[in-house]
């Protein structure tokens, strides 16, 4: 397995059994295009409880270009991809996901686009994406520019995983083991020379998508968390204006007790108490993702456990622990 190659397309896999013909005949079709037989594709499947493992066997018993690695459980999607780039062995490697909504075909003109710009990392810029509802659309352009807003790095705006990224890139990625990982943002943070590849993004081919709002709203509150403070900084800022809010009520109450002019006031101290309690459950629950952030990552777990990694029917390893993890003991 330390043999070196061209390139490696990592794509991880979760109940995604029925795209997985069409997905490996597309994505061979455009690895014998662009580089001939130098390449490796690794299928990385995330716990599926579908037949996905079956279809991934199945495809590596046909195909020697094809490594199946097959994770212990589900660790969600962001893990996948990083336990696949761990078993890449090529100088470049492409991360695609199952669904065919990005096209394998632009593997070649991304390639190019890279050699000509000596670019580390090819991005795919969404220009179109069909098959969303607009509320995905909309929510999704907002979180972009929100992350631009409040953090440091200039990640690229309408981007998602689909990339062509560098050996160097994917080593350096190997030495930031965090566990709640947004690779775009942590690729964006890297440097290095990145170029955009523009393209219009298709419907799933089937299947319902693997991140409903519940995970959306988990993956953008761990891609603030990882990459800014400023949930903490609106949390201060939210507890000094409740605080000075709060002055002129204290100033209310004691003319009121000094003037005698004290009168039942059920709405006022409803509204009070419900605001400040308001303010400090959220300034409570801002800090506690940043500590719970902090538990998860100082107990040192591997960021994921692999059952097998089979080519041509022969197990390469099994029970293997993700590199970053082990590095940090």
């Amino acid at each position: 397995m330390s043999d070196k190659l061209g390139l490696s397309v990592v794509v991880p896999c979760f109940n995604e059994a029925d795209n997985m013909l069409p997905l490996h005949d597309r994505l061979s079709k455009a690895c014998q295009g662009a580089v001939g037989g130098d390449y490796e594709i690794v299928y990385v499947n995330d716990g599926s409880r579908d037949a996905t493992w079956a279809r991934i066997h199945g495809i590596m018993q046909e195909d020697s270009h094809v490594v199946a690695v097959n994770l212990s459980r589900n660790f969600g999607h962001q893990i996948a991809v990083t336990a696949g780039l761990e078993h890449s062995r090529g100088g470049s490697v492409f991360i695609i996901d199952a669904d065919l909504q990005d096209p394998p075909e632009l593997l070649g003109p991304m390639l190019t686009k890279m050699a000509e710009s000596g670019a580390d990392v090819v991005y795919g810029q969404r220009i179109k994406r069909r098959g969303e509802s607009a509320f995905k659309q909309i929510t999704a352009a907002a979180f972009y520019r929100f992350f631009r807003l409040l953090t440091d790095i200039a990640m690229p705006v309408d981007t998602g995983d689909f990339r062509l990224i560098s050996r160097r890139v994917v080593e350096t990625l190997g030495q930031m083991p965090e566990r709640q990982r947004f690779l775009r943002g942590m690729i964006a943070w890297l440097g290095f020379v990145q170029v955009a590849f523009p393209y219009e993004r298709d419907e799933r081919l089937s299947g319902k998508t693997k991140y409903p709002f519940r995970k959306m709203l988990r993956f953008s509150i761990d891609a603030f968390t990882a990459f800014s403070i400023a949930p903490l900084r609106l949390a201060t800022l939210l507890a000094l204006i409740a605080l000075a809010m709060s002055i002129p009520l204290i100033f209310y109450i004691v003319f009121g007790l000094v003037t005698g002019r004290v009168v039942p006031g059920w709405a006022s101290v409803m509204t009070a108490v419900v605001f400040f309690s308001s303010a400090q459950l959220l300034v409570l629950g801002v800090v506690g993702e940043y500590i719970g952030r902090l538990m998860m990552e100082s107990k040192h777990r591997p960021l994921y456990l692999v059952d097998a990694v089979l080519r041509k029917g022969d197990v390469l390893s099994i029970g293997r622990k993700s590199d970053g993890a082990r590095k940090n003991g």
